[in-house]
């Protein structure tokens, strides 16, 4: 295996490390630093960069409490950062590399949210899950992602005719800049109303990421006249929409509200895309599945791919040495 060492992000590696993070394996913007670091008063920061000689291999997103490190647990997703070149090989010793640096700074478990494949380049070689095995890592929890492949979207009936309804009712789709509305009259008094949560992003963060990252948040309103019933806000990737955010109005079933804005953003927004991404059904730290949320996705030809999330005890990293034969 080749030496590989490890360096603890600074600010002063800000640079370097958008570089990187910007011609990587991964399609999505939530790895540079001026996303990460939007909540850094919440996390202490521990993030790894991965050298072989001088040359960057690879990054590890991370936050530290205790002894343990989660990458990250301010990010949907998390895990090693790498180059697309890279081989299987020294995927294994760079992995191997990093437990052994936190296992000798007194870190006794690495937590990781994988990443989900649709936010990964085609050609990426990813063997997180079967060095997951060798390492007798621990499964805490697996979610489902309801992912659209654009190329082979298909609505049901339930899903034409919500798109009828709101058709009838005259409502109209509206990007906007202002997140306001969206937040204060749809998004958190259904969160707060349904499952006692706020939002993950208040209203001033969700305002400032838009301000850094201008055309890769998105936000969608539906209006009745004038009144906002529905919206969504949407985080943009080159080959994936995600939505952050879905959320109508109690009306939203008889106006078609939900129905009439995915049909404009899966037919016109993002038609070229690869993936539409809605996200998650699970509840209850993904023991649970939502199944009217999860079947009003599917009603677009959306389907199921999982999302693990890993602890891995960092003594163990003498398991992946001699694993070729």
């Amino acid at each position: 295996m080749q030496d590989f060492k490890v360096l603890q992000y600074k600010p002063s590696h800000k640079n370097e490390w958008n570089a990187f993070a910007l011609d990587s394996n991964q399609q999505t913007f939530l790895f540079l630093r001026d996303f990460m670091d939007y909540h850094s008063d919440r996390f202490q920061d521990f993030s790894l960069m991965i050298y072989n000689d001088d040359e960057l291999m690879a990054l590890l997103p991370a936050n530290k409490i205790d002894n343990e490190i989660y990458s990250h647990q301010g990010l949907t997703y998390g895990g090693l950062i790498y180059k697309s070149t890279l081989q299987s090989q020294e995927f294994i010793g760079i992995l191997k590399t990093v437990l052994e640096y936190l296992s000798e700074n007194g870190i006794k478990s690495l937590l990781i949210k994988e990443l989900p494949f649709v936010f990964l380049d085609n050609q990426t070689n990813n063997p997180l899950a079967y060095l997951c095995f060798k390492l007798n890592a621990q499964l805490q929890r697996m979610d489902i992602h309801s992912v659209l492949e654009l190329k082979f979207k298909s609505y049901n009936r339930s899903r034409k005719n919500g798109y009828k309804r709101g058709l009838k009712n005259n409502l109209t789709v509206i990007e906007t800049d202002d997140f306001e509305s969206f937040w204060n009259e749809i998004l958190i008094p259904n969160l707060d109303d349904r499952y006692n949560v706020r939002p993950v992003h208040s209203l001033e963060e969700i305002q400032l990421l838009k301000s850094r990252f201008p055309n890769k948040i998105r936000q969608f309103n539906v209006y009745l006249k004038d009144k906002i019933v529905a919206g969504t806000t949407i985080f943009e990737t080159k080959h994936v929409a995600h939505s952050q955010y879905i959320s109508g109005n109690a009306d939203k079933n008889a106006l078609g509200s939900l129905d009439f804005l995915h049909h404009y953003l899966l037919e016109e927004v993002f038609a070229d895309k690869s993936y539409f991404n809605f996200g998650i059904s699970n509840e209850n730290d993904g023991q649970n599945i939502n199944e009217g949320l999860q079947y009003w996705k599917e009603g677009y030809g959306a389907h199921s791919i999982t999302q693990g999330f890993y602890k891995i005890e960092t003594s163990k990293y003498k398991h992946l040495e001699d694993i070729y034969v």
